[in-house]
């Protein structure tokens, strides 16, 4: 099953598989931030109403809205 940056709770490690199609801005952007396949993170925090979703990655702490986190491709990488 597929997952979203928004379906993942507090605590969950993952790594990003790709980017969606389209949002071409959105990618570039992501990938500037350091977002590029491979990169592993953790969900630190998520807002109430789930969005945004706060992420630790390379060391830096990384706040995407939903529309940023919908380009991404995740998967769920067991702890």
């Amino acid at each position: 099953m597929e997952k979203t940056l928004a379906d993942f709770v507090v605590g969950e490690m993952g790594q990003v598989i790709g980017f969606n199609r389209g949002a071409s801005h959105y990618r570039q952007k992501l990938l500037a931030m350091g977002l590029i396949k491979g990169t592993g993170f953790q969900v630190a925090r998520v807002a109430p109403l789930g969005d945004p979703v706060e992420i630790k990655v390379r060391g830096f702490s990384l706040t995407l809205r939903k529309e940023e986190a919908k380009v991404l491709q995740v998967k769920e990488v067991p702890q």
